[in-house]
């Protein structure tokens, strides 16, 4: 029996799929140990899974380095890849929102060339040209992208929004909801056609843990 590999987003996220793992019989508590390693393997199960930055899982699944991964919808909606979306975990919840200064409330879509700060362009770019009907410029952040509208980099900014605590500490508020956020289960295209059998048992008992 071939090994399925399944790509973790490292951080809570991972964390939180970890104790799912466990709790449907597939152990992968050595993650939680503080090693260097990169890959771990659960020889009884046939799996290993392997710790990656959040913005790479799309990508490992995709071209088949992983059969299976766990990651955030907002990097699923910003990287745009091929693959299939099983299960909301229904965890990681927050929101992708347009924001920035209070006063802009109801009126920031109409501010003529609109300058949107985001570390999520394409996110940005789709939200404001399909739904909104907008042309905008778009500025492209790595950092803390609530600075951009207090230094006039722009006008508004499209962020991830859990709590509101820092955008208010800041002045700024939430604009408009883009789209709703939690993480999210997926699975390679070729991987399903292979391994469906094994696939669609993860995904059921997934699914079971998280609806339960």
């Amino acid at each position: 029996m071939d090994y399925l590999t399944v790509a973790l987003a490292k951080g809570r996220l991972a964390e939180l799929a970890m104790d799912i793992f466990s709790d449907i019989g597939m152990d992968c508590s050595e993650m939680k140990e503080k090693t260097r390693k990169l890959i771990f393997t659960n020889e009884e199960k046939k799996m290993k899974f392997i710790l990656v930055k959040a913005s790479d899982v799309p990508t490992y699944v995709e071209h088949g380095a992983a059969d299976i991964g766990i990651v955030g919808k907002d990097t699923l909606l910003e990287e745009s890849r091929n693959i299939y979306e099983m299960v909301d975990m229904g965890f990681g919840k927050c929101m992708m929102a347009v924001c920035g200064p209070k006063e802009l409330k109801g009126k920031y879509d109409k501010i003529t060339n609109l300058r949107v700060a985001s570390k999520y362009t394409h996110i940005a770019e789709k939200f404001f040209n399909e739904e909104k009907g907008m042309t905008v410029e778009l500025i492209k952040l790595n950092g803390s992208v609530e600075l951009a509208p207090l230094v006039g980099l722009s006008d508004v900014i499209v962020d991830i929004v859990e709590t509101g605590k820092t955008l208010r500490e800041n002045g700024l508020d939430v604009l408009e909801e883009v789209y709703p956020l939690s993480a999210r289960f997926v699975v390679n295209k070729v991987s399903m056609k292979m391994e469906k059998e094994r696939i669609m048992d993860i995904v059921e008992k997934f699914k079971e843990r998280v609806e339960g």
